[in-house]
């Protein structure tokens, strides 16, 4: 089966990832699954989830942090700016303090333990992970198209729905262990019953956003998720290794696209030793990875002249991917 048979056959998926280890091509693929998808008529967003995100550059214009960018028709393109997102967290979290206690301003103590929680590591992950979560929740298009970071933080970002669930399930049912109490405590003070309540519905908001995405990431009928590998031995392993893990997150892996693969046809001219012992080598390397991945190997896409960049090689890789592309 080819890709352009895959979306064919499954008309019912919705929500498109590419992975794999950095540098192979997910955005390259991403770009050109979009493109091909947009030409067929149907509205896409494609967004990164990488900090140091490309779509700028393979679009060659700048739309980091500028929201859902109309690339052509059909076709939008959003890179998320972490750090702006911390500061609008920062805000709401600060605003959500004000009015749940009433308060004029949010004390010294509680806006430096603030200021130190959004300087951790994991809250840039957190930041786009929630911004991710505001585009799905959101709708309005046909298609999403992720490009995911590399292996280890995919993990990272396919796993925070899970481990945020548990979470909110088990301070959840904290709180409401605690509303037994209310009934005494609300006679003192009718304020105290308001915030509880509010604290509450804050989590419960929460826990139905992330299980609105989890149930999007896991959802073997609408997602499909392509690793992107090329024709060495490290990579097939890594990916090989990175399949089994994600399968049991249970991210449903609908096939694999193989890139840079240097043509045969080259050993009938007149060309470098290197390059002649490259194409040998890859013989052995394309031959491990069907056996390895088998059927689900939709594409073999071969190494390009130059960088895909710009809307003329987004076509050609396109047609690559998945043949010939409505004008």
């Amino acid at each position: 089966m080819s890709m352009a048979e895959f979306f064919k056959r499954n008309p019912e998926v919705r929500y498109i990832m590419f992975g794999g280890k950095g540098g192979l091509g997910k955005t390259t693929f991403s770009t050109a699954t979009a493109y091909y998808l947009a030409k067929q008529g149907y509205k896409v967003l494609l967004f990164s989830v990488d900090p140091q995100a490309s779509l700028s550059d393979i679009f060659e214009r700048n739309i980091f942090g500028q929201g859902e960018v109309e690339i052509m028709p059909n076709l939008y393109a959003c890179e998320i700016d972490a750090d702006h997102r911390i500061k609008e967290y920062q805000n709401e979290v600060k605003q959500k303090i004000l009015d749940m206690y009433g308060l004029d301003e949010v004390p010294e103590e509680i806006e430096n333990y603030i200021q130190a929680a959004s300087a951790e590591p994991a809250m840039e992950e957190s930041a786009i992970f929630d911004e991710v979560v505001n585009i799905l929740v959101k709708g309005g298009y046909d298609y999403y198209i992720y490009d995911l970071v590399p292996l280890g933080h995919a993990l990272y970002y396919l796993s925070m729905a899970s481990v945020y669930d548990a979470w909110i399930d088990k301070i959840t049912s904290l709180r409401e262990q605690m509303r037994q109490y209310d009934a005494v405590v609300s006679t003192m003070t009718r304020n105290k019953e308001t915030e509880e309540d509010q604290i509450l519905n804050e989590l419960l908001y929460i826990k139905d956003r992330i299980n609105k995405s989890s149930g999007v990431l896991t959802d073997a009928t609408r997602t499909a998720f392509f690793f992107v590998v090329t024709p060495e031995d490290m990579v097939i392993t890594d990916t090989r290794n990175a399949a089994e893990l994600f399968a049991k997150f249970d991210v449903p892996i609908r096939g694999y696209v193989v890139n840079r693969v240097v043509p045969r046809e080259l050993l009938q001219q007149n060309i470098p030793e290197y390059l002649r012992n490259r194409i040998e080598m890859q013989k052995d390397r394309l031959s491990k990875i069907d056996q390895i991945f088998g059927e689900r190997v939709l594409a073999r896409i071969p190494e390009l002249e130059s960088d895909v960049r710009g809307m003329k090689m987004i076509e050609k890789m396109a047609v690559k991917m998945f043949g010939e592309v409505a004008s």
